[in-house]
């Protein structure tokens, strides 16, 4: 371990990686590496992207750029509120987690849309929420799929009966839609995301 190192540990080096990271929305360079682990050789860099290359932290990506495995960055999970009667919130700190770990199982198949239009509504998908979707996986009856149907992309719930295979809105002023040539699915929708306040 180079000299004067073993004052840091992986976890904090990790957070300043992430912090620049979520910052910048990128990961750092290994010069900007030296001014935030504060060092002035690029040997001690090298040697923590290793320590975290080993811990399972960072992964190589296809070409060659180390990236996060999960995101790093953690919410406070403080306990559970009733939806009900109100109850006061627990104060105590229960775990620490990170969202994409909680929303997302498949990192690489996996993308952000923004909704647009009222078809989902009934379903709680609002127009402006965003939809997690994950690429390569076999859709169920009554999943929420991203699929393009004779041309146009939309957002139902697919439905199969027998070689019959439909889609069906949330809202009962769309009909069902049928595909007439084709019908290319693009993924299956697996959270929604939506913000309250800015």
């Amino acid at each position: 371990m180079p000299a004067m190192e073993t004052k840091r540990t992986v976890k904090s080096v990790t957070q300043k990686i992430a912090d620049f990271s979520r910052d910048r929305h990128r990961m750092p360079t290994y010069e900007e590496m030296l001014t935030i682990l504060a060092v002035r050789s690029k040997s001690v860099v090298h040697f923590w992207m290793n320590k975290l290359l080993q811990e399972g932290i960072l992964e190589k990506d296809k070409s060659g750029h180390l990236t996060f495995i999960n995101s790093p960055v953690g919410v406070p999970l403080a306990g559970g509120v009733s939806a009900g009667f109100p109850s006061p919130a627990e104060e105590e700190l229960r775990d620490v987690i990170s969202l994409d770990e909680y929303l997302i199982t498949k990192q690489a198949e996996s993308f952000l849309l923004k909704v647009d239009g009222d078809s989902m509504i009934g379903a709680g998908i609002m127009p402006d929420d965003l939809v997690l979707v994950e690429r390569g996986r076999e859709p169920k009856t009554g999943d929420i799929v991203i699929a393009e149907v004779d041309g146009a992309w939309t957002m139902k719930y697919f439905h199969k009966k027998g070689k019959e295979v439909y889609l069906e809105a949330a809202n009962p002023k769309y009909p069902r839609i049928t595909p007439v040539a084709e019908m290319r699915l693009g993924g299956v929708v697996t959270a929604v995301v939506r913000k309250y306040h800015t």
